[in-house]
């Protein structure tokens, strides 16, 4: 991994074989950041992406080993259970083309994988919301 940093700004390159997800977490423990966005492109493989089903409050999941590119990756983070927790979506798109797109669990770095961190300071965080069976956002408390 690589980074510089402008002000609250960071521009972070992971490299091939690194796992995104754990990765960019590290980072923002390492970086002291409970709340920012992230967006980032490249290319990526062993990916598992989900969508979640309100009715089972449980994410339907799909699995794709081979690269792809990574055309859009949004996610925000903030603290969930004292650390600092990435929710991002992410689009990724075949040799054809073919389009992909959900709640990221996680992939690995198959050439490049390039993002923009900003860091909000703000003192967001998630809490569990039994009635959506997720950890979901509160704020201004």
């Amino acid at each position: 991994m690589q980074f510089e940093q402008d002000n609250d700004t960071y521009i972070i390159y992971l490299e091939k074989d690194d796992v995104i997800m754990e990765g960019l977490t590290q980072f923002c423990k390492n970086n002291n950041i409970n709340n920012g966005k992230i967006s980032g492109i490249g290319a990526i493989k062993e990916i598992e992406l989900g969508a979640y089903d309100l009715n089972n409050k449980k994410y339907i999941t799909h699995y794709f080993e081979e690269i792809w590119e990574l055309t859009s990756f949004q996610g925000n983070v903030q603290l969930k259970d004292g650390d600092p927790f990435i929710h991002a979506h992410i689009n990724i798109s075949n040799h054809d083309l073919d389009p992909k797109g959900g709640h990221l669990f996680d992939a690995k770095v198959a050439v490049v994988a390039e993002f923009i961190l900003k860091k909000i300071n703000t003192s967001g965080k998630r809490v569990f919301n039994p009635d959506i069976g997720l950890a979901c956002m509160v704020l201004g408390k």
